[in-house]
């Protein structure tokens, strides 16, 4: 349901600006807030001048009763669609290039017992957006902000969002993702969005306007960490402020875990108080009463729920600081682990050679870094290139990994990280989880406590396509010979590391890859685009497409007249052609040739894993649902064992995944999490909550959610510790979805509520 003109009760606001009694002084009264400046009054639901514009999908409007006047009552209707939205936009774009310092405002109220998670876009008119995302708590009422000019905004601090520069009780909406800087002399729209809900939700707007802030905090950026890496200008019950209290609350976890697993699971996890079926000794897949299942080594039913990344990978931060690259270059590799960082020369009592600032930002941000001659110094490392950030490349330092040595070693148990990988396991155990998820430190393979899944990605000197996105990196070339050597090289890897234990599931190969996304022909079939922009010599995959044209068409007339194209002969297409205009008969061959492509690279990874790991499940790729089309959901599915899909909603929103019917396979959920910002991390993560307590409830919902599914096997949770809260040195990440926090102190609410519905796993599954 898309409505383009407002319903007949918001005409009333139209019809009230012409009234020569027009005022603000019920808005004033609203926007009492002495802490930011109102400079422009946009809409208040009584008085609108200019005249409203409101676009809606998927979404019903009203006009009620609010605390100063009128409100504009919006119902979501997600429930039963994937998206709901509301637009405002004006008849001619906003100019609003005069105010040098400025944010959107909106008063949000949220009547309902839920929080609501709620995405904000501003667009110009040239197409760029702004895009920011936050939590309504439930039963509230507030200001929310999106800052649309100022140096916060400028500023490369390498986190994916930073803490609250303005001084106010309204909340910031936190950054997303695309454009910082948009031409604010020509703003098109501000719309606002549910995705993937499990209910309909209702929220009520009031006092539209544009503020400015009275009063910076100059020291946002400054002072952030402490010297356990926690957040050092705030309390939160799960801060540690002295290492005895730190060992102290390990002991006292002890004793609870020493409870072990649920009464109900087999040696493998799975339901002992279930069937049994067929014991093949590995993890298989089956369909069980109309339901997919994996089934367990020993014949039981088996469920994956687990969570993901458990692992020192991405547990450290930029410190701001970097050296001679000359010394450095002449290490192998891309990153300097805190092992590897032993090994460099030394001098003085705290440095390397030429270790210096080379961001004040980033070395200001922390309060304690210790010398590298410290017992603790051994956690440092380095990075030789980022994703994305202030600095190319530098030193880093895990404080987790102190944190662990700090917690972990003693005297009779110097291997702290032996101990740490011993009380993980007991942890996910006695939390009731059947498995880990994806990336889990190789140590825990042979351990033989918890089943797991394997993974690796396939790199090398292969072609590559694009499929105009490429967010993490170019597509390979799965028709180079090239890829499947290197195919064959990491997965050779991973078979000798697992060692065809048979507590491995099954194998993860490669992740969140830019397939294409839905939305547009240039979108969904970029990769047949671009790489028919080509030269045959240039790309294999190219020249497999221009096979199966040839093949697809008896001669070039025949191609010209579906293609509307005036080749002169085949030789035109090798060389590569340029569609911009597209016929039926084209969008049924991009099809077939996105599905071409795709089928190549799941049938390389998958005999590939058949040559050298037979008994263990092939789990895909691990679709991002903002890349990935039909074309390579049917591929995934006719060479994985199980299809996976990374999914970042409030919960299985069933519109949505109305595709698993039609491909009846085997899925598993490879990454959901949400978080809250009262932890002291800056970010919640992809999916807001709003405290620890309702990351819990929103937890038990999402995976109440897929266990009802017929078609999930399993849920994994990403990750099991909080990212660093100054960013993880790859890309800025800082969210607030660990089980734990960086001081390795577990969050109870949500591991409250995983226990609760754990505990229930399979009866729900399987009632």
């Amino acid at each position: 349901m898309k409505i383009k003109s407002l319903p007949a009760i918001l005409s009333l606001i139209i019809l009230s600006a012409c009234s020569p009694q027009v005022t603000h002084t019920a808005f004033s009264q609203a926007s009492s807030d002495d802490s930011l400046n109102t400079i422009n009054h946009l809409y208040d639901f009584e008085h609108s001048t200019p005249p409203l514009a409101l676009s809606t999908n998927n979404a019903q409007l009203a006009l009620i009763p609010g605390p100063d006047g009128q409100q504009l009552k919006v119902t979501f209707l997600s429930h039963d669609h994937h998206e709901a939205s509301i637009d405002f936009a004006p008849e001619k774009p906003w100019q609003w290039h005069k105010y040098p310092r400025f944010a959107f405002a909106i008063d949000i109220e949220n009547p309902s017992e839920n929080s609501a998670h709620l995405y904000a876009k501003a667009k110009d008119s040239s197409g760029k957006q702004h895009n920011r995302s936050f939590v309504v708590p439930a039963q509230s009422r507030n200001t929310y902000y999106m800052e649309l000019r100022g140096s916060d905004l400028t500023t490369d601090t390498g986190l994916r969002a930073n803490p609250k520069e303005w001084i106010t009780d309204a909340e910031p909406m936190i950054w997303r993702h695309a454009d910082k800087v948009i031409d604010v002399s020509q703003i098109s729209s501000v719309s606002f969005t549910v995705r993937g809900l499990l209910e309909d939700k209702t929220i009520h707007l009031d006092n539209v306007r544009l503020v400015t802030p009275k009063a910076l905090d100059p020291e946002y950026l400054t002072g952030l960490l402490d010297e356990f890496g926690q957040n050092d200008k705030i309390d939160t019950p799960y801060k540690v402020k002295t290492l005895v209290q730190m060992r102290d609350q390990a002991q006292a976890e002890a004793k609870e875990l020493s409870q072990g697993a649920p009464a109900d699971r087999s040696l493998f996890g799975g339901w002992l108080n279930g069937p049994k079926l067929e014991a093949t000794g590995y993890f298989r897949t089956t369909k069980y009463q109309g339901k997919w299942s994996l089934v367990d080594p020993d014949g039981y039913l088996f469920y994956s729920n687990g969570i993901a990344n458990v692992r020192m990978s991405n547990t450290s931060t930029l410190t701001g600081y970097d050296f001679d690259h000359t010394l450095l270059d002449e290490r192998a590799g891309n990153d300097l682990t805190p092992e590897d960082s032993k090994g460099l020369n030394r001098v003085s009592d705290n440095a390397l050679p030429s270790r210096q600032v080379v961001s004040p930002l980033r070395a200001g941000m922390f309060t304690s870094l210790p010398k590298y001659n410290d017992p603790l110094g051994a956690h440092f490392g380095y990075r030789r290139s980022v994703h994305s950030g202030p600095v190319a490349r530098g030193e880093t330092y895990s404080f987790y990994r102190a944190n662990l040595e700090r917690k972990y070693q003693t005297d009779t148990a110097p291997d702290y990280m032996a101990t740490w990988r011993e009380v993980t396991v007991d942890r996910m155990l006695q939390w009731g989880f059947t498995s880990f998820g994806n990336w889990i430190d190789p140590e825990f393979y042979q351990m033989d406590r918890i089943p797991y899944f394997a993974n690796g990605w396939i790199i090398g000197d292969f072609n590559t396509v694009s499929s105009g996105n490429d967010y993490w990196s170019p597509l390979p070339d799965p028709f180079d010979p090239i890829f499947a050597e290197r195919a064959a090289a990491t997965i050779e890897r991973i078979a000798q590391e697992v060692d065809n234990n048979r507590w491995c599931v099954g194998v993860f190969i490669d992740n969140e890859k830019s397939w294409g996304a839905m939305g547009s022909i240039e979108s969904q079939y970029g990769i047949v685009l671009n790489t028919l922009s080509r030269a045959d010599t240039d790309s294999p995959t190219k020249a497999a497409f221009s096979q199966w044209l040839q093949q697809q068409y008896n001669d070039i007339e025949a191609f010209n007249r579906a293609w509307g194209t005036n080749l002169t002969d085949w030789q035109a297409l090798h060389n590569g052609i340029t569609i911009n205009v597209y016929s039926p008969a084209q969008l049924a061959d991009f099809s077939q040739l996105l599905q071409l492509y795709a089928e190549q690279y799941f049938k390389v990874v998958h005999n590939t894993l058949e040559r050298y790991m037979p008994d263990h499940l092939y789990m895909g790729a691990r679709f991002a649902d903002w890349g990935m089309t039909p074309e390579i959901r049917r591929a995934a599915a006719k060479y994985a064992d199980v299809v996976s899909y990374n999914y970042y909603k409030e919960g299985i929103n069933q519109p949505y995944f109305d595709f698993l019917a039609e491909l009846d396979k085997p899925s598993i959920i490879g990454e959901f999490h949400n978080g809250a910002a009262d932890s002291g991390v800056f970010n919640p993560g992809l999916i807001h909550s709003e405290s620890q307590t309702d990351r819990g409830e929103m937890y038990t919902n999402y995976v109440t959610s897929a266990i009802e599914n017929p078609y999930l096997v399993g849920t994994h949770w990403f990750q099991y510790l909080d990212s660093p809260i100054t960013g993880r040195a790859y890309d800025g990440e800082n969210y607030n979805v660990g089980f734990v926090s960086v001081a390795d102190v577990p969050y109870s609410p949500l591991v409250n509520a995983a226990k609760r519905i754990n505990n229930k796993l399979y009866t729900l599954r399987f009632k």
